[in-house]
């Protein structure tokens, strides 16, 4: 596993601190159940929008006849 240096402001970090220490964890612990979580829900949010693309125009069969047009024209928001 590799370690990381991370640099946060003192306030930002006193609220992952507080909820590591309710939950008996440490904080890398739970950094990194965080940032799991945000990647999943990333993730899913990207499967979402391709499913909601493909019902729109059918769907993508390799490259050309304008896939890449329709995908950047498609992009979820981050």
């Amino acid at each position: 596993m590799a370690k990381v240096t991370v640099s946060l402001p003192d306030d930002l970090l006193q609220a992952p601190d507080r909820e590591a220490s309710r939950r008996g964890t440490t904080r890398s612990g739970y950094l990194r159940e965080l940032a799991e979580e945000a990647l999943r829900r990333r993730s899913a949010r990207r499967a979402e929008r391709m499913a909601e693309i493909e019902a729109m125009d059918g769907p993508f069969r390799g490259h050309g006849g304008g896939t890449a047009d329709l995908m950047k024209a498609n992009r979820p928001e981050r």
